[in-house]
């Protein structure tokens, strides 16, 4: 069972101790009422659902009113140290919870901001949230698809396509879908022996769907992407055929090189390799794996061979850096599969709770008085009080 299905048994056992041993001497002593104000230390996406709802949740199931004070709404940018939302109501009930609701808001929010920034910095581009293989467990997975489509809306109102689903099934509702998307893993062309007898035997099952086809299992994307062309020619004429570009970093794609990757950009995006500031982004230009170049090359090739309505899928390693380099050097993706939105350096996720109020009065330890609601205060955007036991 899950702290989540039944909050109030698994609530104790969850929680670092020092809290239920303050919840014991408040009931001893006397209850007040308090005020949380809960933040994290970096600009972040606000997406506090989960957070919320596990607080209503054991609202109920206590029967006792957490007021909610929803500062910066859902989808909203958040800048660092401000408070995302104020949680009020008796402390007795409420400090024994800090632990469970600080793990429902940080990484989400994180996931959302990484997540918006990639479909900024390629607005034109489709995205395919594909992290469920990354996360520890179904929560997570929850939080993280969750976090995605999150950033994602955020991005579409300022003019980027944004994420058009996920890779299972479970969380695709998070992306308005009813089920993932996906087609092969290297695993299905291993046991067909050909990138095209997988792409056949794909075809031949779900006639109805759309073909992407993973070309880099035998290392020869340019040669195998073609023979899938010239096997569904009638696939590739109507826009129903992509190829995926997954080479890993440890070897170049068919036919290029250093010295050819170069050329390649200097063909389509030369001011590209005369901007990159860094050895990362030198790499993402022109180096191993899905570099540049390599979406350059294939591009070139479908359009010489006739094919310029086939769509390149691109994965491996697109994180927010990778995608702006991507938008620089303007490689012709039509669709990123990532689960690289997920937060690289966890500490950045921690979010943090303190008391601000009790029984009404502003208090708060010596440093954190930027956590204080100041006078008149205004909730970002259209943000709103919740009760937890409506």
């Amino acid at each position: 069972m899950t702290e989540s299905a039944d909050p109030l048994r698994q609530i104790p056992i969850w929680t670092d101790s020092y809290f239920n041993r303050t919840r014991a001497i408040v009931r001893k002593y006397g209850d007040k009422r308090v005020t949380y104000a809960v933040f994290l230390r970096r600009p972040v996406i606000s997406a506090p659902k989960f957070m919320l709802e596990w607080l209503e949740a054991v609202g109920q199931a206590r029967e006792t009113p957490f007021t909610l004070d929803l500062m910066y709404p859902e989808g909203s940018w958040v800048g660092a140290g401000e408070p995302i939302v104020y949680i009020s109501g008796s402390f007795a009930n409420l400090v024994d919870l800090e632990t469970l609701f600080l793990q429902k808001i940080g990484a989400p929010c994180v996931a959302a901001h990484n997540a918006y920034q990639m479909c900024l910095a390629l607005p034109k581009v489709a995205f395919l949230a594909m992290e469920a293989r990354h996360c520890a467990g179904l929560e997570m997975q929850q939080m993280m698809a969750y976090a995605a489509a999150v950033g994602s809306e955020a991005a579409k109102r300022e003019g980027a396509r944004g994420f058009i689903g996920n890779a299972n099934d479970a969380t695709a509702h998070w992306f308005g879908a009813r089920q993932g998307y996906g087609t092969m893993p290297h695993a299905l062309i291993g046991y067909a022996g050909s990138t095209v007898r997988a792409a056949e035997m794909f075809h031949e099952t779900f006639p109805d769907e759309n073909l992407t086809v993973l070309v880099d299992y035998f290392g020869k994307e340019i040669s195998d992407s073609l023979a899938v062309c010239r096997r569904f020619p009638d696939l590739a004429a109507a826009g129903r055929l992509a190829m995926r570009l997954d080479t890993h970093g440890g070897r170049f794609i068919e036919g290029l090189d250093p010295a050819e990757s170069y050329a390649v950009l200097e063909r389509h995006a030369p001011g590209a390799i005369r901007r990159y500031r860094s050895e990362t982004e030198l790499r993402y230009l022109v180096g191993t794996g899905v570099s540049a170049a390599a979406v350059w090359r294939l591009r070139e090739a479908l359009d010489e061979a006739g094919f310029p309505r086939v769509r390149i899928v691109v994965s491996s390693g697109f994180n927010v850096e990778k995608c702006r380099v991507m938008a620089d050097a303007n490689a012709p993706i039509d669709v990123v599969g990532t689960g690289s939105f997920l937060p690289e350096a966890w500490a950045e996720t921690y979010a943090t709770a303190d008391i601000v109020e009790y029984d009404g009065v502003p208090m708060v330890k010596v440093g954190r008085e930027f956590l204080l609601r100041r006078n008149g205060a205004r909730r970002n955007n259209a943000g709103g009080d919740r009760k937890a036991n409506r």
